[in-house]
């Protein structure tokens, strides 16, 4: 903002304000005056001025054709009714808005002007126009408003815009930086003083003023802003004779830099002449004199009010409801409008009452409910968690779906608060019907913690709560289901106190314990991961106390290199590739050529170790196996990028003992864990008369599927376990996948309510939505002595924005729409009969539609509008991604464009 006043300040030209000559008659005081700080009026003088205040919307492009808004001008008279007179600086002034004028900015509309042929009158009625054409009264002391005084009852919106056009008077004619308060709020002002000119910078991030609004914390789903204010006043005898002020609020979505908008306001006053004017009135007090001038004035806050829009006619939440049920049938899921439908009744029931949501609620049939019960969560609002806490039995287990897609929808919630969480961990308390469902309510209530502490919330009484009940549980669990499940709770939670306990658990725990404790502490970040954590997870990978299982000490060994390694800790990792299991030795080889081939920050240190040939020669780099890792990129470039990776671990009989399969998105230093699947399976060699692996020998069957979704770690599925039960599903087998997750999710959720300096409202409103389905099956052919993997994941993604700007009579908006539909698919087959085993793997992204939509509106309160519709289409071409160092190039995504199409006229 300091620059744009530098280039205000020394190039007048560019304002566009100042090219015709400003001609104006001043009168010489009829008595002399002392300095100054603020605008100053002459007495017994009549100052008629020009004022129109204009908005525009677009995309961010700035053409004035691609842009919807409008224009409200008038005739402006500003007189001097009392000045202290102990002081100069202590004024009253009435301004009054005469000749009030609404019409579009963009004169190309012509014919579809909906102003046209139109009156004020007609336009913004009569209540409205009478309120804004009243006088209004404003005390000034040292230049700055001290009160404003307009009449009772007056419409919210009405005196918005008298309190921006009252806002213009209020500066200083010195330098400096100070805290002003107008229709913005308390904000830090930057004055600018040159000869005859003054420019005032307002830092609009500062100002203080109560307005609704949220958005999602996450970086790389959140929103960027930009906001501005700049105002030059010309000056001449400590009056202006023109001034120009001009506020833009631009914003984008991080991750797709496509999705933009911009809203600019400008304010323009002009002294056209001055005349005979009322005669100063006397007294010592500015509340005599305003009680003289009209005892029907009352002070009233500088600072803007906030008003809603009534809507006509509109349909109720039961209406808006018939009207999507349709669209969110289970089988049109995958649709881009089940998820368009879903984002639009999110918004409508953000509006609805407890006995309405309640009332949809009870009368939905079974097939739709888990939709319906997605969006009413996701809602976020007081009465739609009354309303299905209420609608939802957690004694039963004859509704655990419905439980769960609650429970799942609370955990990607994008702004909970501690109303959510007192609701949870009261569930937890009391009696709950499933075990599978209460596991999940611990799991999601670590979820909201790391949520709330990440909005600086850890110190909320229900924080604290859950804190202890995690770490309590987990320090006196007696049953291994427990403390998974204070486990997996901490996996989300992340709690820095939590890691003596993930340390002790990891080095001490059985096997799937302790796996899950190492997993655990690879999600903390660098800071966490400190020389003493460092210690314990070198001895579980070279097994200094006791045996670890083979997934535990990969998982011990990719935490050290992934988290700022020493150079003795990367030697003697190095060194124990040879002496390990064959497919362990594969296994911890590939991640080292992953490090070096992606350049991963531990690279070089691995070089630097590299260059010692008792670390690198022939026979520790020979080593046979089909255990694999490898990362590549989806998407690149200088802004973000999307990466992802796959390790799979074997045992040395050939059967899988662990794959995973991760996404993960960036913005600059931000990331985003977007997914992880991991299938693991164990204690199989029996079925094959194999060998099982040192430390494994005793493993009970089992084959099971974890997940992340968007950094929220799921509540795992088990496909079989133990031995009686691997060959019972064996045998009545169908192939079909275990679904880990389904539903529709509010991702991406951003609402700001902004108050213009013009006195207008503004809106932004940015929605994501998905319909998301993993799945994963596993196989296994005695026959044919074979295992197959299969992870799939099916997204539909759809974003919206909205913006608009309302003055209550006439209403502007741009909308915008973004959707997708892209399938992602990963098969490992592995064929055990011989040694070593045949291994093939392909991950393949299928081919997805691109489209994008724009609506622009102007819309007058009466019913009549102009709307201009845009639609573009392309396609995704679908690919290949390489999964080993032979196959390294990156997958290439071709668009193929499809015609646009345009459309505009009334509605």
């Amino acid at each position: 903002m300091g620059e744009r006043g530098g280039v205000y300040a020394g190039r007048d030209v560019e304002l566009g304000f100042w090219e015709r000559e400003v001609v104006t008659v001043m009168s010489v005081f009829s008595r002399s005056r002392s300095h100054t700080t603020g605008l100053s009026l002459n007495n017994d003088r009549l100052y008629k001025l020009t004022y129109s205040t204009e908005v525009l919307l677009d995309r961010g492009k700035g053409k004035l054709q691609d842009s919807v808004g409008y224009r409200i001008s008038s005739n402006v008279d500003v007189a001097l009714l009392w000045r202290n007179p102990d002081g100069d600086d202590d004024q009253l002034i009435q301004i009054t808005m005469k000749d009030v004028n609404v019409e579009n900015v963009n004169q190309q509309r012509g014919a579809k002007s909906i102003f046209k042929g139109k009156s004020p009158l007609k336009i913004m009625g009569k209540e409205n126009l009478e309120a804004l054409q009243r006088p209004m009264l404003l005390h000034l002391i040292h230049g700055k408003v001290k009160e404003f005084y307009s009449y009772q009852n007056e419409p919210v919106a009405i005196e918005n815009i008298k309190r921006g056009l009252a806002s213009l008077f209020q500066t200083q004619l010195s330098s400096g930086t100070t805290n002003e308060v107008d229709i913005s709020g308390n904000c830090k002002v930057t004055y600018q003083a040159h000869q005859g000119k003054v420019i005032k910078i307002k830092a609009l991030d500062s100002c203080k003023i109560a307005r609704s609004g949220f958005t999602t914390p996450n970086q790389v789903l959140g929103v960027s802003s930009k906001a501005t204010s700049v105002t030059t006043y010309k000056i001449e005898d400590s009056f202006v004779i023109a001034v120009l002020a001009e506020e833009t609020h631009a914003f984008g979505l991080n991750f797709l830099q496509t999705i933009t908008g911009k809203i600019v306001s400008k304010q323009k006053l002009e002294l056209k002449t001055t005349e005979a004017g009322p005669r100063l009135m006397s007294g010592k007090q500015a509340a005599t004199i305003i009680k003289a001038v009209d005892s029907k004035y009352t002070a009233i806050p500088i600072v803007g009010q906030v008003f809603q829009s009534h809507c006509k006619g509109c349909p109720s939440i039961l209406e808006h409801w018939q009207s999507t049920r349709k669209y969110l049938q289970p089988d049109s899921l995958s649709k881009a409008e089940a998820v368009r439908n879903f984002l639009a009744f999110v918004q409508h029931l953000r509006t609805a009452k407890k006995e309405e949501i309640l009332q949809i609620l009870k009368m939905e049939s079974k097939e739709v409910l888990p939709q319906l019960v997605d969006a009413v969560t996701s809602a976020q609002t007081s009465d739609s968690l009354e309303a299905i806490l209420d609608f939802l039995d957690f004694k039963s287990d004859s509704s655990i779906i419905l439980q769960e897609r609650f429970l799942y929808a609370c955990g990607f919630a994008s702004h909970p608060d501690e109303e959510l969480l007192r609701a949870l961990i009261s569930k937890f308390k009391g009696s709950i019907g499933s075990s599978d469902i209460r596991e999940t309510v611990m799991i999601i209530i670590g979820t909201l913690v790391r949520k709330l502490c990440q909005n600086e919330g850890c110190k909320l009484k229900a924080v604290v709560e859950a804190k202890k009940l995690i770490l309590g549980g987990l320090e006196k669990a007696e049953k291994k289901e427990d403390t998974r499940m204070y486990l997996l709770a901490l996996k989300n939670a992340l709690l820095p106190e939590g890691i003596p306990s993930l340390l002790k658990y990891a080095e001490a725990g059985e096997g799937p314990i302790s796996h899950l404790a190492t997993t655990t502490l690879q999600r903390y970040d660098l800071p966490f991961i400190t020389d003493e954590v460092k210690k314990t997870l070198n001895r579980i990978y070279h097994q200094n106390r006791k045996v670890h299982e083979k997934t535990v000490r990969t998982t011990a060994a990719a935490i050290i290199l992934n988290n700022n390694p020493s150079y003795m800790e990367v030697k003697n990792i190095l060194l124990s590739i040879g002496e390990l299991p064959q497919e362990m030795n594969k296994y911890m080889l590939a991640i080292v050529q992953d490090i070096l081939h992606f350049e991963m920050p531990a690279s070089k240190i691995v070089r630097r170790v590299l260059k010692e040939m008792v670390a690198h020669n022939y026979d520790r780099f020979s080593r046979s196996g089909s255990s694999s890792a490898y990362t590549g990129y989806i998407e690149r470039s200088p802004h973000s990028a999307s990466t992802y990776s796959l390790d799979i671990l074997y045992s040395g009989s050939g059967i899988l003992r662990r794959s995973n399969l991760n996404i993960f998105q960036y913005i600059g230093k931000a990331g985003l864990h977007g997914s992880q699947v991991v299938i693991e399976a164990q204690g199989l060699e029996a079925l094959i008369a194999a060998t099982p692996d040192e430390g494994e020998e005793n493993l009970d069957s089992y084959a099971g599927m974890s997940a992340i979704l968007f950094d929220v770690q799921l509540r795992p599925v088990t496909f079989f376990n133990g031995y009686s039960d691997l060959m019972s599903k064996m045998l009545s087998a169908s192939g079909d996948p275990i679904s880990v997750v389904k539903g529709l999710i509010l991702l991406i959720d951003h609402s700001q309510e902004l108050q213009l300096q013009s006195g207008l409202k503004a809106n932004i409103e940015v929605q994501g939505g998905l319909a998301i389905d993993i799945s994963g099956a596993m196989e296994f052919s005695l026959w044919y002595r074979e295992s197959k993997t299969r992870v799939k994941n099916r997204v539909t993604v759809v974003i919206t924005t909205d913006i608009t700007v309302d003055s209550s009579f006439v209403k502007a908006g741009l909308e915008t729409s973004t959707e997708t539909e892209a399938g992602l698919e990963f098969i490992s087959t592995v064929q055990f009969s011989q040694y070593p085993f045949l291994v093939c793997m392909q991950m393949d992204k299928d081919e997805a539609p691109f489209r994008q939509f724009e609506k622009k509106y102007e819309r007058l309160s009466t019913g009549r509008g102009y709307v201009s519709q845009k639609r573009k289409e392309s396609v995704l071409a679908g690919c290949e991604f390489p999964l080993h160092q032979e196959n390294s190039e990156m997958c290439k995504v071709v668009f193929a464009p499809q015609p646009d199409s345009t459309s505009s006229g009334w509605f």
